[in-house]
């Protein structure tokens, strides 16, 4: 049964006219049930972190300041978010619901965090909309557990996961693949295990192609026993954050190769959605819904 990490929190409230699109993690679960693709059944509510769990990413500092609300004002412009006692709640439920979704991965093959792929949380510091690196914090989870020692993370965002980078730059035992914009923020990059940085203005054609003729190699060469795969559908031409050029149907083809290439190899996939900026908030929700069907369709 493919399972979902889903909380009401994850809808939390930001200022009128921020432009991160907090509604969306609202109709996503909305549209899936009411299309048929999942059942009340397929989700599950995730609760707080020990933060044990945190701190074997993150800074005892960090994640002690994030807590207490006491961030100075420099790093909280830095999150792009206004720091509050629930966006802080948020992000730590997001970080259990990806580990416990990896449980339900090894049990089912797959699961899903409708929120997540927060990978520009650094692990003393937070940007870019992340403040806590869920699909670090679980890959330090799973090993701890004994649960995975060799892990891939695929991100496929638009946006180099330069938190996830700079976590695990001299750690062999999790290699980091991203494959983003060339031209989109972050503007000074970390060093990724692999990176792919595709040309602005890249349609499907090239993008797929990319991704083809490295994915499946990349799988065989790592040999690992778990993969995080962070399905961001920033990449479309109509997103506002992003510069390439793919479309819907090209978005859905990158979550059928992926999945498709997670699937035959037989290794347990935890996938968190990442970003989607585009204006007209249905173009983000069929976008993503399609990554769920995909799941649906391939693994059950």
């Amino acid at each position: 049964m493919l399972k979902i990490a889903y909380h009401p929190i994850y809808k939390h409230p930001l200022p009128e006219g921020h432009r991160f699109p907090m509604e969306k993690y609202d109709l996503l679960p909305k549209q899936l049930l009411y299309e048929g693709t999942c059942t009340e059944l397929n989700f599950f509510e995730p609760g707080f972190p020990e933060e044990k769990y945190l701190t074997a990413i993150h800074t005892q500092e960090y994640v002690s300041n994030l807590k207490a609300l006491n961030l100075d004002r420099r790093a909280v412009r830095k999150t792009g978010f206004p720091l509050s006692q629930e966006l802080v709640d948020r992000e730590q439920i997001i970080a259990q619901g990806t580990m416990t979704g990896c449980e339900f991965a090894l049990k089912y093959g797959i699961a899903f965090n409708i929120a997540g792929g927060t990978h520009h949380a650094y692990s003393d510091h937070g940007e870019a909309f992340c403040l806590l690196n869920d699909q670090a914090i679980a890959a330090r989870f799973l090993q701890s557990k004994g649960l995975a020692k060799q892990i891939l993370v695929v991100d496929l965002d638009v946006h180099q996961g330069n938190g996830t980078a700079e976590i695990f730059e001299d750690d062999p035992s999790v290699f980091t693949f991203s494959m983003h914009g060339a031209g989109n923020y972050p503007f000074k990059k970390e060093t990724s295990d692999l990176d792919i940085a595709v040309p602005d203005k890249s349609g499907d054609a090239v993008y797929l192609a990319k991704l083809k003729e490295t994915l499946p190699g990349l799988i065989k060469q790592v040999k690992p026993d778990f993969i995080f795969y962070l399905s961001g559908v920033d990449i479309l031409e109509t997103d506002k954050l992003g510069r390439l050029s793919c479309t819907v149907e090209g978005c859905k083809e990158r979550d059928r190769f992926a999945l498709s290439c997670f699937r035959e190899s037989g290794i347990p996939v935890q996938v968190s959605m990442g970003g989607g900026y585009s204006p007209d908030i249905k173009v983000i929700i069929e976008a993503h819904a399609n990554t769920y069907r995909l799941a649906q369709e391939l693994y059950f």
